[in-house]
Protein backbone atom coordinates (compact mmCIF):
# COMPACT_ATOMS: atom_id res chain seq x y z
CA UNK A 1 0.00 0.00 0.00
CA UNK A 2 1.00 3.72 -0.94
CA UNK A 3 0.97 5.93 2.30
CA UNK A 4 0.11 8.81 0.32
CA UNK A 5 -1.73 9.57 -3.22
CA UNK A 6 -0.58 13.30 -4.11
CA UNK A 7 -3.36 14.21 -7.19
CA UNK A 8 -1.28 16.65 -9.33
CA UNK A 9 1.93 17.53 -10.15
CA UNK A 10 2.12 21.47 -9.81
CA UNK A 11 4.19 23.15 -7.20
CA UNK A 12 1.80 22.71 -4.35
CA UNK A 13 1.85 18.74 -4.90
CA UNK A 14 5.64 18.28 -5.55
CA UNK A 15 6.23 20.42 -2.31
CA UNK A 16 4.33 18.29 -0.58
CA UNK A 17 5.84 15.61 -1.60
CA UNK A 18 9.08 16.20 -1.36
CA UNK A 19 7.78 17.39 2.37
CA UNK A 20 6.64 13.98 3.04
CA UNK A 21 9.48 12.21 1.82
CA UNK A 22 11.86 14.34 4.48
CA UNK A 23 10.16 11.82 6.97
CA UNK A 24 9.98 8.70 4.51
CA UNK A 25 6.29 8.68 3.57
CA UNK A 26 6.16 6.38 0.77
CA UNK A 27 4.60 9.23 -1.78
CA UNK A 28 3.28 8.69 -5.57
CA UNK A 29 2.11 12.17 -6.98
CA UNK A 30 -0.32 11.49 -10.20
CA UNK A 31 -0.02 14.36 -13.17
CA UNK A 32 -3.06 14.18 -15.38
CA UNK A 33 -0.81 16.13 -18.15
CA UNK A 34 1.59 14.15 -20.39
CA UNK A 35 4.52 16.87 -19.92
CA UNK A 36 5.54 19.94 -17.82
CA UNK A 37 2.91 23.28 -18.82
CA UNK A 38 4.78 25.82 -20.12
CA UNK A 39 2.23 28.49 -19.32
CA UNK A 40 3.59 31.15 -17.19
CA UNK A 41 0.62 31.76 -14.65
CA UNK A 42 2.91 32.61 -11.48
CA UNK A 43 5.96 35.08 -11.81
CA UNK A 44 7.62 34.84 -8.49
CA UNK A 45 8.10 34.30 -4.88
CA UNK A 46 7.23 36.55 -1.79
CA UNK A 47 9.30 36.20 1.11
CA UNK A 48 7.74 33.54 3.08
CA UNK A 49 8.37 31.14 0.33
CA UNK A 50 11.67 32.31 -0.17
CA UNK A 51 12.01 31.44 3.71
CA UNK A 52 10.81 28.34 2.93
CA UNK A 53 13.16 27.43 0.24
CA UNK A 54 16.07 28.64 2.63
CA UNK A 55 14.60 26.51 5.11
CA UNK A 56 15.08 23.66 2.72
CA UNK A 57 18.66 24.23 1.65
CA UNK A 58 16.60 25.10 -2.20
CA UNK A 59 16.95 28.84 -2.08
CA UNK A 60 20.81 28.97 -3.91
CA UNK A 61 18.61 27.18 -6.73
CA UNK A 62 15.80 29.36 -7.24
CA UNK A 63 18.05 32.06 -6.33
CA UNK A 64 20.48 31.30 -9.69
CA UNK A 65 17.20 31.35 -11.99
CA UNK A 66 15.68 34.11 -10.39
CA UNK A 67 15.59 38.25 -10.41
CA UNK A 68 15.22 39.79 -6.85
CA UNK A 69 12.56 42.64 -7.40
CA UNK A 70 11.72 45.30 -4.94
CA UNK A 71 8.58 44.89 -2.49
CA UNK A 72 7.15 48.38 -3.65
CA UNK A 73 3.93 48.50 -5.84
CA UNK A 74 2.53 45.01 -5.11
CA UNK A 75 -0.65 45.97 -3.19
CA UNK A 76 -3.04 46.49 -6.05
CA UNK A 77 0.14 47.96 -8.14
CA UNK A 78 -0.39 51.49 -6.19
CA UNK A 79 3.35 52.49 -6.64
CA UNK A 80 4.99 53.08 -2.65
CA UNK A 81 8.18 51.88 -1.74
CA UNK A 82 8.93 48.84 0.17
CA UNK A 83 8.75 49.56 3.49
CA UNK A 84 11.39 49.43 5.76
CA UNK A 85 12.60 46.97 8.12
CA UNK A 86 10.46 44.29 7.47
CA UNK A 87 10.70 40.85 9.58
CA UNK A 88 12.58 38.91 7.32
CA UNK A 89 15.78 38.19 6.01
CA UNK A 90 14.33 38.13 2.30
CA UNK A 91 12.88 41.13 1.91
CA UNK A 92 12.44 40.92 -1.52
CA UNK A 93 10.20 39.31 -4.44
CA UNK A 94 12.45 36.48 -6.30
CA UNK A 95 11.17 36.89 -10.11
CA UNK A 96 10.91 33.59 -11.37
CA UNK A 97 8.78 32.35 -13.74
CA UNK A 98 6.43 29.81 -12.69
CA UNK A 99 7.79 26.51 -15.47
CA UNK A 100 10.84 26.83 -13.61
CA UNK A 101 9.61 26.72 -9.93
CA UNK A 102 7.96 23.49 -11.43
CA UNK A 103 11.13 22.07 -12.80
CA UNK A 104 13.37 23.00 -10.12
CA UNK A 105 10.64 21.39 -7.48
CA UNK A 106 11.02 18.04 -9.73
CA UNK A 107 14.45 18.03 -9.54
CA UNK A 108 14.02 18.03 -5.80
CA UNK A 109 11.41 15.52 -6.10
CA UNK A 110 13.20 13.06 -7.87
CA UNK A 111 16.17 13.26 -5.80
CA UNK A 112 14.40 12.28 -2.80
CA UNK A 113 13.08 8.92 -4.43
CA UNK A 114 9.37 10.77 -5.44
CA UNK A 115 7.88 8.54 -8.05
CA UNK A 116 5.91 10.58 -10.49
CA UNK A 117 4.03 9.48 -13.01
CA UNK A 118 2.31 11.77 -16.02
CA UNK A 119 -0.13 10.95 -18.41
CA UNK A 120 -3.00 9.43 -15.82
CA UNK A 121 -5.95 11.16 -14.63
CA UNK A 122 -8.02 10.21 -11.32
CA UNK A 123 -11.54 9.45 -12.06
CA UNK A 124 -12.87 7.99 -8.80
CA UNK A 125 -12.18 7.45 -5.45
CA UNK A 126 -13.62 5.66 -2.44
CA UNK A 127 -12.02 5.47 1.11
CA UNK A 128 -12.68 3.83 4.02
CA UNK A 129 -11.54 3.45 7.70
CA UNK A 130 -8.05 1.32 6.43
CA UNK A 131 -7.31 3.87 3.52
CA UNK A 132 -8.46 4.98 -0.12
CA UNK A 133 -9.19 3.23 -3.38
CA UNK A 134 -7.88 5.74 -6.46
CA UNK A 135 -9.31 4.87 -9.51
CA UNK A 136 -7.36 6.15 -12.73
CA UNK A 137 -7.85 6.96 -15.96
CA UNK A 138 -6.28 3.87 -17.55
CA UNK A 139 -8.39 1.67 -15.55
CA UNK A 140 -6.00 1.40 -12.50
CA UNK A 141 -7.07 1.41 -8.98
CA UNK A 142 -4.64 2.21 -6.21
CA UNK A 143 -4.76 2.05 -2.54
CA UNK A 144 -3.34 4.20 -0.32
CA UNK A 145 -3.40 5.30 3.34
CA UNK A 146 -4.12 8.97 2.31
CA UNK A 147 -4.61 11.11 -1.07
CA UNK A 148 -4.20 15.11 -1.05
CA UNK A 149 -5.94 16.51 -4.10
CA UNK A 150 -3.60 19.31 -5.42
CA UNK A 151 -5.20 19.50 -8.63
CA UNK A 152 -5.91 23.03 -9.18
CA UNK A 153 -9.22 25.17 -9.02
CA UNK A 154 -11.12 22.43 -11.19
CA UNK A 155 -10.32 19.85 -9.00
CA UNK A 156 -11.81 16.62 -9.37
CA UNK A 157 -10.89 15.32 -5.87
CA UNK A 158 -12.70 17.95 -4.54
CA UNK A 159 -15.40 17.02 -6.67
CA UNK A 160 -15.61 13.84 -6.02
CA UNK A 161 -15.46 14.37 -2.43
CA UNK A 162 -18.55 16.66 -2.94
CA UNK A 163 -16.98 18.88 -0.65
CA UNK A 164 -18.71 22.52 -1.28
CA UNK A 165 -16.60 25.55 -2.95
CA UNK A 166 -18.77 28.63 -2.08
CA UNK A 167 -17.34 32.05 -2.81
CA UNK A 168 -17.89 34.74 -5.22
CA UNK A 169 -18.57 34.54 -9.02
CA UNK A 170 -16.38 36.20 -11.58
CA UNK A 171 -17.17 40.44 -12.54
CA UNK A 172 -14.92 40.48 -14.79
CA UNK A 173 -12.04 38.70 -16.71
CA UNK A 174 -8.59 39.40 -18.21
CA UNK A 175 -6.83 38.22 -20.79
CA UNK A 176 -3.18 37.79 -20.73
CA UNK A 177 -0.14 35.82 -22.61
CA UNK A 178 2.89 35.63 -24.49
CA UNK A 179 3.55 37.51 -27.24
CA UNK A 180 5.96 39.32 -29.90
CA UNK A 181 5.11 42.89 -31.42
CA UNK A 182 5.52 45.35 -33.78
CA UNK A 183 6.31 48.03 -32.14
CA UNK A 184 9.57 49.81 -31.27
CA UNK A 185 9.99 49.44 -26.92
CA UNK A 186 10.35 53.41 -26.92
CA UNK A 187 6.49 53.45 -28.60
CA UNK A 188 5.48 50.90 -26.70
CA UNK A 189 6.73 52.22 -23.14
CA UNK A 190 5.56 55.23 -23.52
CA UNK A 191 1.28 54.13 -24.73
CA UNK A 192 1.85 51.65 -21.67
CA UNK A 193 2.48 54.54 -19.22
CA UNK A 194 -0.13 56.56 -20.53
CA UNK A 195 -3.11 53.74 -20.63
CA UNK A 196 -2.08 52.58 -17.09
CA UNK A 197 -3.14 56.15 -15.52
CA UNK A 198 -6.38 55.33 -15.42
CA UNK A 199 -6.56 51.42 -16.25
CA UNK A 200 -4.47 49.08 -13.78
CA UNK A 201 -5.36 45.93 -15.28
CA UNK A 202 -2.87 46.71 -18.21
CA UNK A 203 0.47 45.94 -19.15
CA UNK A 204 2.98 45.07 -21.66
CA UNK A 205 6.08 43.87 -20.49
CA UNK A 206 9.19 42.47 -22.00
CA UNK A 207 9.68 39.11 -20.91
CA UNK A 208 12.91 38.33 -22.29
CA UNK A 209 14.36 36.96 -26.13
CA UNK A 210 11.86 39.18 -27.71
CA UNK A 211 8.80 38.12 -26.12
CA UNK A 212 6.43 40.65 -23.97
CA UNK A 213 3.88 39.62 -21.62
CA UNK A 214 0.76 41.00 -22.32
CA UNK A 215 -2.25 41.50 -20.10
CA UNK A 216 -5.25 43.18 -20.60
CA UNK A 217 -9.20 43.27 -20.11
CA UNK A 218 -11.29 41.17 -21.64
CA UNK A 219 -15.24 42.04 -22.76
CA UNK A 220 -17.27 40.40 -20.36
CA UNK A 221 -16.64 37.18 -18.89
CA UNK A 222 -16.65 33.64 -20.72
CA UNK A 223 -18.57 30.56 -19.28
CA UNK A 224 -15.27 28.33 -19.83
CA UNK A 225 -12.16 29.86 -18.84
CA UNK A 226 -10.46 26.66 -19.46
CA UNK A 227 -11.00 27.67 -23.08
CA UNK A 228 -8.15 30.27 -24.06
CA UNK A 229 -8.26 33.44 -26.20
CA UNK A 230 -7.52 33.65 -29.69
CA UNK A 231 -4.85 36.01 -30.91
CA UNK A 232 -8.07 38.30 -32.51
CA UNK A 233 -9.44 38.80 -29.42
CA UNK A 234 -6.03 39.89 -27.43
CA UNK A 235 -5.28 42.59 -30.75
CA UNK A 236 -9.50 43.37 -30.43
CA UNK A 237 -9.26 44.18 -26.28
CA UNK A 238 -6.17 45.97 -26.89
CA UNK A 239 -7.45 48.18 -29.52
CA UNK A 240 -10.29 48.78 -26.93
CA UNK A 241 -8.18 49.55 -23.99
CA UNK A 242 -4.89 51.39 -25.70
CA UNK A 243 -6.22 52.52 -29.49
CA UNK A 244 -3.56 50.02 -30.96
CA UNK A 245 -2.90 46.23 -30.97
CA UNK A 246 0.94 46.90 -31.28
CA UNK A 247 1.31 44.85 -33.80
CA UNK A 248 1.49 41.40 -31.67
CA UNK A 249 1.49 38.53 -33.19
CA UNK A 250 3.64 34.80 -32.81
CA UNK A 251 2.02 34.04 -29.52
CA UNK A 252 3.76 31.48 -27.01
CA UNK A 253 0.68 30.74 -25.60
CA UNK A 254 -2.07 32.93 -24.38
CA UNK A 255 -4.64 32.31 -20.86
CA UNK A 256 -7.45 34.65 -19.21
CA UNK A 257 -8.44 34.87 -15.70
CA UNK A 258 -11.61 36.07 -13.51
CA UNK A 259 -11.91 37.34 -10.21
CA UNK A 260 -13.98 35.02 -8.65
CA UNK A 261 -13.01 33.82 -5.03
CA UNK A 262 -14.12 30.48 -3.75
CA UNK A 263 -12.82 28.27 -0.67
CA UNK A 264 -13.79 24.89 0.12
CA UNK A 265 -16.03 24.42 2.93
CA UNK A 266 -13.56 21.93 4.50
CA UNK A 267 -10.01 20.60 3.84
CA UNK A 268 -10.33 17.26 5.39
CA UNK A 269 -12.50 14.70 4.63
CA UNK A 270 -11.34 11.44 6.90
CA UNK A 271 -8.52 10.43 5.10
CA UNK A 272 -8.71 12.28 2.25
CA UNK A 273 -7.45 16.45 1.93
CA UNK A 274 -7.18 19.53 -0.25
CA UNK A 275 -4.14 21.83 -0.57
CA UNK A 276 -3.30 24.62 -2.97
CA UNK A 277 -6.14 26.13 -5.95
CA UNK A 278 -8.16 22.56 -5.13
CA UNK A 279 -9.25 24.40 -2.07
CA UNK A 280 -9.05 28.05 -2.61
CA UNK A 281 -9.67 30.14 -5.95
CA UNK A 282 -9.00 33.87 -6.19
CA UNK A 283 -7.40 36.45 -8.95
CA UNK A 284 -3.53 36.39 -8.92
CA UNK A 285 -3.67 40.30 -7.76
CA UNK A 286 -0.46 40.54 -5.75
CA UNK A 287 0.91 37.23 -6.87
CA UNK A 288 -0.35 35.24 -3.88
CA UNK A 289 -1.68 32.09 -5.18
CA UNK A 290 1.28 29.75 -6.35
CA UNK A 291 3.14 30.98 -2.63
CA UNK A 292 -0.41 30.10 -0.81
CA UNK A 293 -0.54 26.68 -2.10
CA UNK A 294 3.53 26.29 -1.39
CA UNK A 295 2.68 27.60 2.54
CA UNK A 296 -0.39 24.63 2.56
CA UNK A 297 2.20 22.11 1.71
CA UNK A 298 4.82 23.00 3.89
CA UNK A 299 1.95 23.14 7.13
CA UNK A 300 0.35 19.73 5.83
CA UNK A 301 3.57 17.99 5.20
CA UNK A 302 5.66 16.93 8.40
CA UNK A 303 1.35 16.26 9.97
CA UNK A 304 0.54 14.24 7.53
CA UNK A 305 3.70 12.35 7.86
CA UNK A 306 3.36 12.17 11.43
CA UNK A 307 -0.46 10.60 10.43
CA UNK A 308 0.86 8.28 8.41
CA UNK A 309 3.74 6.93 10.58
CA UNK A 310 1.26 6.59 13.66
CA UNK A 311 2.68 9.10 16.00
CA UNK A 312 0.82 12.20 15.23
CA UNK A 313 -0.95 13.45 18.58
CA UNK A 314 -4.47 13.40 19.03
CA UNK A 315 -5.68 16.65 16.71
CA UNK A 316 -2.98 17.31 14.96
CA UNK A 317 -3.42 16.18 11.49
CA UNK A 318 -7.36 18.92 11.80
CA UNK A 319 -4.78 21.99 12.66
CA UNK A 320 -4.04 22.08 8.91
CA UNK A 321 -7.34 23.31 8.14
CA UNK A 322 -7.54 24.96 11.21
CA UNK A 323 -4.23 27.12 10.44
CA UNK A 324 -4.99 26.95 6.93
CA UNK A 325 -8.49 28.05 6.23
CA UNK A 326 -8.79 31.18 7.88
CA UNK A 327 -5.58 32.08 5.69
CA UNK A 328 -6.85 31.59 2.03
CA UNK A 329 -9.69 33.47 3.21
CA UNK A 330 -7.81 36.66 4.55
CA UNK A 331 -6.13 36.00 0.95
CA UNK A 332 -9.22 35.64 -0.45
CA UNK A 333 -10.52 38.92 0.79
CA UNK A 334 -7.14 41.06 -0.27
CA UNK A 335 -7.45 39.86 -3.82
CA UNK A 336 -11.35 41.25 -3.49
CA UNK A 337 -10.24 44.54 -2.07
CA UNK A 338 -7.45 44.95 -4.51
CA UNK A 339 -9.59 44.25 -7.82
CA UNK A 340 -12.18 46.46 -6.33
CA UNK A 341 -9.19 48.85 -6.43
CA UNK A 342 -7.94 48.67 -9.90
CA UNK A 343 -11.30 49.34 -11.16
CA UNK A 344 -12.03 52.32 -13.43
CA UNK A 345 -15.09 53.16 -11.89
CA UNK A 346 -15.14 56.63 -10.18
CA UNK A 347 -15.95 55.10 -6.37
CA UNK A 348 -13.17 52.70 -6.53
CA UNK A 349 -11.06 55.11 -7.68
CA UNK A 350 -11.74 57.73 -5.73
CA UNK A 351 -10.86 55.16 -2.37
CA UNK A 352 -7.76 53.85 -4.47
CA UNK A 353 -6.33 57.24 -4.00
CA UNK A 354 -7.19 57.60 -0.28
CA UNK A 355 -5.31 54.62 -0.10
CA UNK A 356 -2.59 55.66 -2.07
CA UNK A 357 -2.26 58.14 0.71
CA UNK A 358 -2.62 56.53 3.69
CA UNK A 359 -0.05 54.25 2.37
CA UNK A 360 2.16 57.09 2.81
CA UNK A 361 2.16 55.72 6.88
CA UNK A 362 4.53 53.46 7.22
CA UNK A 363 2.74 51.35 9.43
CA UNK A 364 0.11 50.90 7.16
CA UNK A 365 2.31 50.07 3.91
CA UNK A 366 4.37 47.39 6.06
CA UNK A 367 0.71 45.55 7.11
CA UNK A 368 -0.29 45.56 3.46
CA UNK A 369 3.12 44.33 2.09
CA UNK A 370 2.92 41.80 5.55
CA UNK A 371 -0.30 40.27 4.37
CA UNK A 372 0.87 39.31 0.12
CA UNK A 373 4.27 38.30 1.53
CA UNK A 374 2.60 36.02 4.09
CA UNK A 375 5.18 37.20 6.93
CA UNK A 376 2.41 38.54 8.81
CA UNK A 377 1.00 35.45 9.37
CA UNK A 378 -0.09 34.20 12.86
CA UNK A 379 -1.65 30.96 13.61
CA UNK A 380 -3.65 31.05 17.06
CA UNK A 381 -2.20 29.04 19.29
CA UNK A 382 -3.82 30.05 22.22
CA UNK A 383 -2.38 32.73 24.69
CA UNK A 384 1.47 33.13 25.17
CA UNK A 385 3.97 35.20 23.89
CA UNK A 386 4.10 37.61 20.81
CA UNK A 387 6.40 35.20 18.71
CA UNK A 388 3.94 32.30 19.49
CA UNK A 389 2.07 31.40 16.43
CA UNK A 390 4.16 33.37 14.18
CA UNK A 391 6.90 32.28 11.81
CA UNK A 392 10.67 33.28 12.95
CA UNK A 393 13.03 34.49 10.72
CA UNK A 394 16.01 33.35 9.99
CA UNK A 395 19.04 34.53 12.67
CA UNK A 396 22.60 34.45 12.79
CA UNK A 397 23.94 32.10 15.56
CA UNK A 398 26.76 31.41 16.86
CA UNK A 399 27.56 27.82 14.82
CA UNK A 400 25.89 30.11 11.65
CA UNK A 401 22.46 30.59 10.32
CA UNK A 402 19.18 29.30 11.90
CA UNK A 403 17.57 28.43 8.37
CA UNK A 404 20.44 26.19 7.99
CA UNK A 405 19.63 24.02 10.80
CA UNK A 406 16.01 23.16 9.26
CA UNK A 407 16.78 21.07 6.28
CA UNK A 408 15.77 17.84 7.50
CA UNK A 409 11.71 19.20 8.27
CA UNK A 410 12.03 17.85 11.95
CA UNK A 411 11.25 20.23 14.99
CA UNK A 412 13.98 22.44 16.61
CA UNK A 413 14.56 23.72 20.39
CA UNK A 414 16.62 26.82 19.81
CA UNK A 415 18.02 26.79 23.60
CA UNK A 416 19.93 29.64 24.69
CA UNK A 417 19.83 28.69 28.36
CA UNK A 418 21.43 25.10 28.06
CA UNK A 419 19.09 23.71 30.51
CA UNK A 420 16.67 22.37 28.97
CA UNK A 421 15.91 18.77 27.21
CA UNK A 422 13.94 17.32 24.32
CA UNK A 423 15.76 13.90 25.13
CA UNK A 424 11.98 11.94 24.76
CA UNK A 425 11.67 13.74 21.23
CA UNK A 426 15.26 13.69 19.85
CA UNK A 427 13.83 10.96 17.08
CA UNK A 428 11.57 14.63 16.01
CA UNK A 429 13.14 17.49 17.58
CA UNK A 430 16.72 18.90 17.29
CA UNK A 431 17.80 20.31 20.49
CA UNK A 432 20.06 23.16 19.64
CA UNK A 433 22.15 24.77 22.53
CA UNK A 434 23.34 28.09 21.09
CA UNK A 435 22.61 31.71 21.69
CA UNK A 436 21.14 33.99 18.90
CA UNK A 437 21.45 38.58 19.26
CA UNK A 438 18.23 38.92 17.48
CA UNK A 439 16.35 36.62 19.61
CA UNK A 440 15.56 38.20 23.57
CA UNK A 441 13.83 35.24 24.69
CA UNK A 442 15.66 32.02 26.73
CA UNK A 443 14.35 29.61 23.85
CA UNK A 444 11.83 28.49 21.67
CA UNK A 445 10.30 25.57 19.82
CA UNK A 446 10.02 25.41 15.85
CA UNK A 447 7.94 22.92 14.87
CA UNK A 448 9.16 22.07 11.21
CA UNK A 449 7.11 24.40 9.58
CA UNK A 450 9.10 27.39 10.75
CA UNK A 451 6.36 28.62 13.43
CA UNK A 452 7.10 28.52 16.86
CA UNK A 453 4.90 26.56 19.08
CA UNK A 454 6.67 27.60 22.60
CA UNK A 455 8.71 30.48 23.89
CA UNK A 456 9.85 30.13 27.64
CA UNK A 457 12.41 28.71 29.74
CA UNK A 458 10.42 25.92 32.00
CA UNK A 459 11.11 22.51 31.11
CA UNK A 460 7.32 21.22 32.39
CA UNK A 461 5.60 23.84 30.38
CA UNK A 462 7.87 23.13 27.29
CA UNK A 463 7.44 18.87 27.52
CA UNK A 464 3.55 19.82 27.42
CA UNK A 465 3.75 21.71 24.06
CA UNK A 466 6.16 18.55 22.93
CA UNK A 467 3.61 16.20 23.70
CA UNK A 468 0.84 18.70 21.93
CA UNK A 469 2.69 18.97 18.68
CA UNK A 470 5.20 15.81 18.47
CA UNK A 471 3.56 13.59 20.43
CA UNK A 472 4.12 10.80 23.14
CA UNK A 473 7.87 10.73 23.73
CA UNK A 474 10.00 7.39 22.61
CA UNK A 475 10.45 5.08 24.81
CA UNK A 476 14.12 4.83 23.43
CA UNK A 477 15.16 8.23 22.36
CA UNK A 478 17.66 8.74 20.50
CA UNK A 479 20.93 10.24 21.81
Amino acid sequence: MIDVIVVGGGPTGLMLACELRLHDVRVLVLEKDTEPTEVVRSLGLHARSVEIMDQRGLLDRFLALGTRHPLGGFFAGIPKPAPRRLDTAHPYVLGIPQPTTDRLLADRAAELDVELRRGLALVGLDQDDDGVTAELSDGTRLRSRYLVGCDGGRSTVRKLLGVAFPGEPARVETLLGEVEIGVTPETLAEAVAEVRKTQARFGVTPFGDGVYRVVVPADGVTEDRSVPPTLDEVKRQLKAVAGTDFGVHSPRWLSRFGDATRLAERYRTGRVLLAGDAAHIHPPTGGQGLNLGLQDAVNLGWKLAAQVQGRAPDGLLDTYHAERHPVAAAVLDNTLAQMQLMSTEPGPRAVRRLLAELMDVEDVNRLLIEKITAIGIRYDFGDGHDLVGRRLKDVALGRGRLYELMRGGRGLLLDQTGLLSAAGWADRVDHIVDTADELDVPAVLLRPDGHVAWVGDDQRDLDARLHRWFGDPSANPLR
